[in-house]
């Protein structure tokens, strides 16, 4: 492969921001310095003192591959990814069939090899009967094991107390929770469908997904892993309730971490008026209140990684009423340009963004070389411009083919996007072919 040397750039990594240079030889970062001189036959490219961050990794995406292709699947949600940013995916265990054995992890992992524009994670799910699998997870095959803690569907809800005791006595691997409360749910939404049948306001979604349900199955997840001392990762935290519960400061001396979603940060409940089940997920987009302590959450620490829960479903899905239509929205491709909405209004830093949303995740799953801006580690890599960009449809390239944010502008967008040192983005269309890796995880 032909090497690259990006110069003038603001590099931005591990808490700093300070001008250099950046040479890719193959599929990795070989020299960091100042003045570096190009060598023959080298590429150069000018980055004209734009940003230039690791590619983010994107620990909580559902590219719904296997079982609901007509939607998404690995190509078109890691190309999407790629655009926005994002060169590392680890995807979750609810397909169809769920992810709940070695063989289906194989499986994923097979369909991933040579389509997956981004390099790859497949987690393993847990169920109320499949703690063997668990006990036997070879822990360098996936990044952790997802347990759907009181609400999900088919058979990955993981209600018996005993069995649930057992798999975070004996995980090899992070535990990572989806946290509400389904009996909590059920009352609430039993008493909302009384008054308004099955076409239920979407703007009660946080009211029967509630912030109740959401605390008191984060509190059982943190009791479970305090007794057996798990390594847990609580994901999409929802509300400024649930803040009290984690601990601030770096994430290398955490056994209980925290994390939260770019939807949560962006948007209200203000919001569900305009677009309705648009913006319907669960865990529910809470108050304005939320929002603003969840940001604070991230710039203080409490928080500890930055996600997307990327979750594509078709707008003829999204328009049936209240209890049919499903939840989850398509978030890879604009995820870190609303990131950096909060640096521009001055909420957060970019390294605090490169922090959350690639080092942390790096960090918590082991993942080997890279989330990055360091000689030897793989080039995945972003560059910034500060430049208006407007989202409109036609340019969405998730298979779903809209996004919550149509019609806003944010102040950054991705100027360019390596993976394993290939150019695979390059502001305005996708290059060459999919070149994603599987992760390996340093364990």
């Amino acid at each position: 492969m032909p090497s690259t040397l990006i110069v003038n750039a603001r590099l931005v990594n591990e808490g700093r921001e300070y001008d250099g240079d950046l040479r890719i030889d193959g599929e990795r970062i070989a020299e960091i310095g100042a003045g570096l001189s190009a060598r023959a036959g080298e590429t150069v490219l000018d980055a004209r003192g734009r940003r230039l961050l690791p590619g983010m990794i994107d620990d909580q995406v559902h590219f719904r591959e296997p079982g609901m292709e007509y939607k998404a699947d690995m190509a078109t949600e890691s190309a999407a990814a790629v655009a926005g940013g994002l060169t590392t995916f680890m995807d979750m265990p609810n397909t169809s069939p769920p992810t709940l054995d070695a063989a289906a992890l194989e499986d994923k992992y097979r369909r991933a090899a040579g389509r997956a524009w981004g390099n790859f994670g497949f987690y393993l799910g847990a169920s109320n009967d499949n703690l063997a699998a668990i006990q036997s997870l070879d822990p360098r095959t996936a990044p952790g094991v997802k347990v759907f803690m009181g609400a999900s569907t088919g058979n990955m809800l993981v209600d018996d107390p005993v069995t649930l005791d057992a798999i975070f006595r004996d995980v090899p691997t992070p535990i990572i929770t989806h946290c509400e409360d389904t009996p909590m749910i059920d009352a609430e939404l039993a008493r909302y469908k009384a008054q308004y049948g099955d076409d239920i306001p979407a703007r009660f979604h946080p009211d029967i997904r509630s912030r109740e349900a959401c605390k008191k199955s984060t509190e059982l997840a943190i009791s479970l892993a305090r007794k057996h001392n798990t390594r847990l990762h609580v994901l999409h935290i929802s509300t400024a309730d649930e803040l009290a519960l984690f601990q601030p400061g770096p994430i290398e001396g955490k056994r209980i971490t925290a994390e939260t979603c770019i939807h949560f940060l962006r948007f209200d409940r203000d919001d569900y008026e305009k677009l309705g089940h648009l913006i319907k997920c669960n865990p529910a987009i809470k108050d304005p209140a939320d929002r603003e302590a969840l940001i604070r959450a991230v710039a203080s620490d409490v928080i500890d990684v930055l996600a997307t829960d990327h979750a594509p479903h078709t707008l003829e899905e999204k328009a049936r009423p209240y209890t049919s239509a499903p939840s989850g929205l398509p978030l890879v491709q604009f995820a870190l340009n609303a990131a950096l909405e909060l640096v521009h209004e001055g909420r957060l830093s970019t390294a605090q963004v490169v922090d959350k949303f690639a080092h942390a995740p790096a960090k918590l799953f082991d993942v080997e070389h890279r989330g990055f801006l360091r000689e030897g580690y793989f080039a995945d890599l972003v560059l910034i411009d500060d430049a208006p960009y407007t989202v409109a449809r036609e340019d969405v390239l998730s298979k779903c083919g809209w996004s919550p944010f149509e019609g806003r502008t944010f102040r950054s967008r991705i100027a360019s996007t390596w993976v394993n040192g290939q150019l695979a983005w390059d502001g305005v269309s996708l290059v060459g072919a999919p070149n994603g890796q599987r992760l390996a995880f340093a364990r």
